[in-house]
């Protein structure tokens, strides 16, 4: 009986709005101390079996150029990743920006045009630096140009579709409604990310250092936004 009455002192001591502080905070650090982790692990070479063993498991066995699955499964895969592409996002994110222009929401359009901008310069950077060859390990189903860590397509995907989801989240009125949305933004993501597995153009460990790092620019950039709009609330107040 103690701890159902500790809980629900904690429940009315924190409201809503901490809460989701809270759990943006531990994503934010989290996110950067598991991408952290990845780039020790991968640059000591500790990974590699790990992430062989993931792209081989998904090919079949003798034949590394055949992934699992009859042919609808990968092109549906392909149609997947394009999701995460540059040329989506950014076609998603100018028309989510327009229309919160529309709106007057000035300072959401500042945070969108930081995120998405902030994590494609960042990612390029982290690209170049690494500079991670690509698998060659099974063959590639997608065309890639770049090198393979941190994923492109798994950073920039959470970093778009986890902002556009606190932002919607944040106006709608019904807690089902916002962990619904935020539900189908992380469902987005991690297909995105499976699928460049799948598609033999990322190492796993690739996937995941762009999803933890991803996750966590796009909760910073909205902590950001979340203590600005209370300390110029405080303000007003005061004023």
């Amino acid at each position: 009986m103690l701890l159902p009455s500790f809980l629900k002192g904690l429940v009315h001591r924190f409201s809503w709005g901490q809460f989701v502080t809270l759990a943006a905070l531990s994503v934010c650090a989290g996110g950067l101390w598991a991408f952290a982790a990845l780039v020790d692990e991968t640059l000591e070479g500790e990974t590699r079996a790990f992430d062989q063993a993931v792209l081989l498991a998904l090919r079949h066995a003798g034949d590394p150029s055949e992934p699992l699955g009859p042919l609808w499964l990968k092109i549906m895969m392909r149609d997947f990743t394009s999701l995460g592409s540059y040329a989506v996002l950014l076609l998603i994110g100018l028309l989510a920006l327009g229309y919160i222009l529309m709106l007057r929401k000035w300072l959401s359009a500042l945070l969108l045009v930081i995120s998405f901008a902030g994590s494609m310069v960042l990612n390029n950077l982290l690209k170049q630096g690494f500079d991670r060859p690509r698998p060659e390990l099974v063959s590639h189903l997608a065309d890639v140009y770049t090198a393979s860590f941190p994923s492109g397509h798994a950073m920039l995907s959470a970093t778009c579709y986890l902002t556009l989801g606190t932002l919607l989240a944040g106006v709608t009125r019904y807690r089902r409604l916002k962990a619904y949305i935020l539900g189908c933004a992380i469902a987005i993501v991690l297909v995105i990310g499976i699928s460049r597995v799948y598609l033999g153009v990322h190492w796993p460990t690739d996937v995941l250092a762009g999803w933890a790092l991803g996750a966590a620019w796009a909760m910073g950039c909205w902590l950001l936004l979340r203590a600005w709009l209370g300390y110029r609330a405080l303000r007003q107040r005061r004023g």
